[in-house]
């Protein structure tokens, strides 16, 4: 089996935001592309694996929300890799409806008056559009593994699942203080954002029963199973609104 390196990017320090870089001996996938004016965080981690944007051979984004879709519409441009998203973020990504968000708590309730969330980037329609059950292989792309629709987060938020027995789930799951900042980075905690944790619940089981034992995420992380299990377990047990 090829070897498969993950590269966090810290677009933010602390990784409170990440995106992330596959590189295997027969390609490099980028995951998320960041908030916009990402583009030269991305272009110093490619440097650092002696890579450039033309070694990118998808983009794959996770959802719609600024952090993870902002920079995609320049990083295609400048690699000329298509992008892979789901429908169900479409009208979101091509910038026709603004995105709506479900605070989970006391941040998120705050970082909503901020501009960050609602900062405009430039639209774009993807260039493989993922349905409800579509399964793409990543192998074509040079990466053992495949994309999946992974709802809960967004309506269309989709996961990267390895061979190697590792995820990466967007925002599923977050973990630490403030974005998986400064204490308890290995604590899984919800995002500021979620619009159903019943089908994260779901969708995070999910991937615990077909193998999955550690799990790289947007904020903070990376996680293992038994915590991402335990995280599971608390986000079915809230009350139902």
């Amino acid at each position: 089996m090829n070897t498969v390196k993950i590269i966090r990017i810290p677009i933010l320090p602390m990784h409170m935001i990440n995106s992330h870089l596959l590189a295997g001996p027969d390609g490099c996938i980028l995951v998320d592309a960041g908030l916009p004016g990402s583009e030269n965080k991305i272009k110093m981690a490619l440097a650092k694996e002696r890579l450039t944007f033309k070694d990118i051979k998808l983009i794959v984004v996770t959802h719609a929300h600024v952090d993870h879709a902002g920079s995609a519409a320049l990083i295609r441009e400048l690699s000329g890799a298509p992008i892979l998203a789901h429908e169900g973020d479409a009208k979101h990504f091509n910038r026709e409806t603004p995105m709506t968000f479900c605070p989970t708590g006391w941040f998120g309730r705050l970082f909503i008056k901020t501009p960050l969330m609602l900062e405009p980037y430039v639209g774009f329609e993807p260039d493989i559009l993922l349905s409800k059950h579509d399964v793409i292989d990543l192998s074509r792309y040079g990466i053992p593994g495949i994309v999946k629709y992974t709802p809960g987060h967004t309506s269309g938020s989709i996961s990267i699942e390895l061979a190697s027995n590792e995820a990466l789930v967007g925002d599923l799951v977050a973990s630490g203080i403030l974005l998986g900042g400064i204490v308890r980075t290995s604590h899984a905690i919800r995002p500021p954002f979620e619009d159903d944790p019943y089908t994260v619940a779901r969708e995070l089981t999910r991937l615990l029963d077909s193998g999955v034992e550690k799990f790289y995420m947007g904020h903070g992380g990376p996680l293992k199973a038994s915590e991402i299990h335990r995280h599971a377990q608390t986000l079915m047990m809230l009350p139902k609104k």
